[in-house]
């Protein structure tokens, strides 16, 4: 392999990073995590996409899960939970099939469609990974939900694609210089795994002293 990926961060770190810097930072950067509901229930939904290397053929379509992906321009790997290969005459060839096929990648989520972007950048994030690989233009992608049980289709632009980029640029910086960010509080800290790692009420509304004295 060409490039050396030892300083790539992992693509599905875009989510968190979309939900709140410093849950990205915890995690990718001071290692730390916490599960609760969410995540279990995240871990469930994608047990059956992650069967790693399984392809599956269906009439002109190609169905494969769990598979490997990388950016070098984002400096990012990861896996897509699944791609399906649709026969295309816009599409690239794929070893031990006849004609052409379109990539669409599909990611599961739990629960239904979120207010927020962090489901649609690391879709983004992977359809930029297999444009790269594959030298191909996908126009569009899908994001599944478990709890109502059909797909959300996502048209990609080009502008999506350059927000994706900068937040990668972002992230980066911030991994290179060890940097946590400080939290920016709301609603969406009750929903968070480490919340109790990271004490959002803690930095927002006292000091560490006067916790740890109140505490004691």
């Amino acid at each position: 392999m060409e490039n050396n990926d030892v300083d790539y961060l992992m693509l599905s770190g875009i989510q968190h990073f979309q939900f709140c810097q410093r849950q990205w930072a915890l995690i990718h950067i001071e290692q730390q995590w916490a599960e609760n509901v969410l995540t279990i229930e995240g871990q469930h939904v994608h047990e059956k996409a992650d069967q790693p290397f399984l392809r599956e053929k269906r009439g002109n379509k190609l169905i494969v899960r769990a598979m490997p992906i990388r950016s070098h321009s984002l400096k990012a790997n990861g896996i897509c939970d699944v791609v399906e290969f649709h026969e295309h005459q816009d599409g690239v060839p794929i070893q031990g099939e006849e004609g052409f096929y379109l990539p669409i990648p599909i990611e599961y989520k739990r629960g239904k469609p979120k207010k927020g972007q962090e489901d649609i950048v690391q879709l983004v994030a992977q359809v930029i990974c297999l444009e790269e690989m594959l030298v191909c233009e996908i126009p569009y992608a899908y994001l599944f939900y478990n709890e109502i049980k059909r797909r959300v289709k996502v048209e990609i632009t080009n502008e999506m694609k350059e927000e994706v980029m900068t937040k990668f640029q972002d992230m980066h910086r911030y991994f290179e210089r060890k940097y946590t960010p400080k939290v920016k509080t709301g609603k969406h800290c009750m929903n968070c795994s480490l919340q109790n790692l990271c004490l959002p009420e803690l930095m927002t509304s006292t000091t560490v002293r006067r916790y740890m004295e109140r505490y004691l």
